[in-house]
């Protein structure tokens, strides 16, 4: 009889050694084919792959003046396949003046995965980075005796002045989302984070190289892997020039001590910002190495907010100075005419029991004294005139988009685009803004602030400034840009293209007329003892406290070749501190420094400082 369970057994045995075997050669693909660990460990004992950091490129000013270079640091790497349970602890800390905690807390920081999402211990990791000349000589010493650790050369950034901190801005080391969007860094590289270093990184940083080193099994260099065949030579970075005049930057920035707010002043015929103060400001060599995070944290908690470029991010109402704006589209729109049309103002606007407040002046006005002298009354009539004029538009949305395309037009209520990071639009309201607010039922006398630039309008000291550069050439503009030229490439276009406004060219040359009145015996007068033509127009921009003190202007008149934006919170009129400093301003660039009058002026200016309540900021 045959024996079954004999049977059974042979098969369960057979089966048992075919599934190890299947298991074994499994695992073995694994290893040998889809796994690369062996292969890693293998590459790891036999080469040494370095990174050559390339030379970050300069910055300089519009003259060629050195703002920004490099300097030699030195940075720790450590292979932990290398470095595992085979160095002195307590040596190693002595050698780095660092206590055992610390040390501990670099090690496991660098294998902690999520914060540090390309740890290898294969690769090469930061352990400790910029060290001084000094400690990496005394380090160096020593470093025969910590096998897996290796010194890393690189650059660190140096600022030549004590200014322009927010158009420059600064360098640090790269964070796990700066990894995750780049695939060119790896943790203990750096990056720019502010200002032109963040905006033109691409250009400024280069490639990197890398050197293949051979080892043998002890570890030891024996030179270059096939005579340097695979080596890849690092290319620097390129330089930038800025259209940043330094000694006009240093005024600015001079002027506004003690102050806050900001001056802007651009070159029209090519939209290059000649200088960019954002008051307050702090030193870039602040933020330069080790103590890059201790400064940027004092900074941040500092009551007055210095980190803040409110150049491009304070976002104001611009007072009168945007009038120019409403006696272009009034104008062009043909709701004035600029001679014949002269609107009453009986110290202010005036209509069904509505009062808008205006200084003593002659009455009825045309358009060129209405802006010399800054009427409120007549800039009130006109638009409100145009949004009620339903013949024309039909209805009270239609005029007032209208007005809001023409104001878009002039570079309001969008970014402009300059190439610097964290830019705001300001805020120009249409038809839909006030329907929402008002439920549809609004018209012209609901929002005649907006006409004197208050209300619900709000604008950049970057926008204001445009606005005078748009004026000075005569309806158009090239968006605003700090850097003028990049080594071997090319400014993208939006840096070189005009952009026209909506408004014609006869309105400009009134409100040119206008802006030169002001100056030579309007509301700009201080600007009359200038032999450059200057032409202006002030501000006084309501707040919750003390008004803001703005101007805007360019010069000369015939031939412009710097227009300019102040603003001063809390400084009162206009011609308080805008018009005098805009002047200097002016001055400065036109004839490259002050006269001793205007340089006592400067010295005036600069000790005269605002009293700010610290629970407005």
């Amino acid at each position: 009889m045959k024996d079954y369970n004999l049977s059974n057994r042979r098969y369960v045995i057979a089966g048992v050694a075919t599934l190890i075997v299947v298991i074994y050669i499994i695992r073995l693909f694994s290893l040998q084919i889809t796994s690369d660990d062996y292969k890693k460990s293998a590459d790891s004992n036999a080469f040494l792959k370095k990174i050559e950091y390339p030379a970050r490129g300069g910055i300089y000013d519009r003259n060629g003046k050195l703002l920004v270079y490099n300097q030699p640091a030195y940075d720790i790497m450590v292979v932990m396949n290398e470095a595992r349970n085979r160095i002195d602890t307590m040596e190693m800390c002595m050698a780095l003046n660092i206590t055992k905690e610390d040390f501990i807390r670099r090690m496991n920081t660098m294998q902690d995965r999520s914060k540090n999402p390309g740890y290898s211990r294969f690769t090469q990791q930061l352990f400790m980075s910029q060290l001084s000349e000094e400690d990496f000589s005394m380090f160096q010493e020593k470093m025969f005796r910590f096998p897996g650790f290796y010194i890393q050369r690189r650059t660190i950034r140096q600022y030549e002045h004590p200014f322009a901190a927010h158009v420059l801005g600064d360098v640090a080391e790269v964070s796990p989302a700066d990894i995750e969007e780049d695939d060119y860094y790896q943790p203990g590289d750096y990056i720019g984070k502010l200002g032109v270093e963040r905006s033109y990184e691409k250009q400024l940083r280069g490639e990197k190289g890398m050197q293949i080193l051979l080892r043998d099994a002890h570890g030891r260099v024996q030179g270059h892997y096939m005579n340097g065949k695979f080596d890849r030579r690092p290319v620097a970075g390129k330089n930038l020039t800025l259209g940043i005049d330094t000694k006009l930057q240093a005024l600015g920035e001079r002027l506004m001590e003690g102050k806050i707010g900001s001056i802007v002043a651009i070159e029209p015929k090519t939209g290059e910002v000649l200088c960019m103060v954002s008051s307050p400001s702090y030193d870039p060599r602040m933020m330069v190495g080790r103590q890059r995070s201790k400064s940027h944290r004092m900074l941040s908690q500092n009551v007055w907010k210095p980190l803040l470029n409110r150049s491009i991010m304070g976002q104001y109402p611009p007072g009168s100075t945007f009038k120019t704006t409403q006696g272009l589209t009034f104008m062009t729109e043909g709701i004035i005419h600029p001679t014949h049309t002269a609107y009453p103002c009986g110290h202010g606007f005036n209509y069904k029991g509505l009062h808008v407040g205006c200084h003593g002046h002659a009455s009825p006005l045309p358009l060129v004294p209405a802006l010399s002298t800054s009427c409120n009354g007549y800039f009130c009539w006109g638009l409100f005139y145009m949004i009620g004029a339903k013949s024309k538009y039909g209805t009270v949305q239609n005029a007032m988009n209208k007005w809001r395309d023409y104001m878009v037009s002039m570079g309001f209520g969008y970014k402009l685009g300059i190439d610097l990071p964290g830019e705001k639009r300001g805020l120009i309201p249409n038809a839909a803004f006030y329907d929402k607010a008002y439920k549809g039922s609004w018209n012209g006398l609901t929002i005649i602030s907006i006409a004197i630039g208050q209300g619900e309008v709000n604008a950049t000291p970057l926008q204001i400034a445009n606005l005078g550069a748009t004026i000075a050439n005569r309806g158009y503009f090239i968006t605003p840009h700090v850097v003028k030229r990049i080594q071997g490439e090319e400014l993208d276009t939006l840096y070189t293209r005009k952009r026209y406004t909506m408004a014609s060219r006869e309105a400009y040359d009134y409100v040119v007329q206008g802006m030169r009145a002001s100056a030579t015996g309007g509301t700009c007068h201080a600007l009359a003892k200038y032999d450059f033509m200057a032409c202006g127009k002030t501000g006084t921009a309501q707040n919750r406290g003390h008004d803001h003190s703005v101007f805007m202007g360019f010069a000369p008149m015939n031939d412009p070749k710097i227009a300019v934006a102040v603003y001063v919170e809390n400084g009162g009129w206009g011609a308080t501190y805008g018009v005098p400093i805009g002047g200097l301003i002016m001055e400065q660039y036109l004839h490259g420094k002050l006269s001793e009058a205007s340089e006592k002026q400067a010295t005036e200016f600069q000790n005269r400082h605002i009293q700010y309540g610290t629970t407005s900021r």
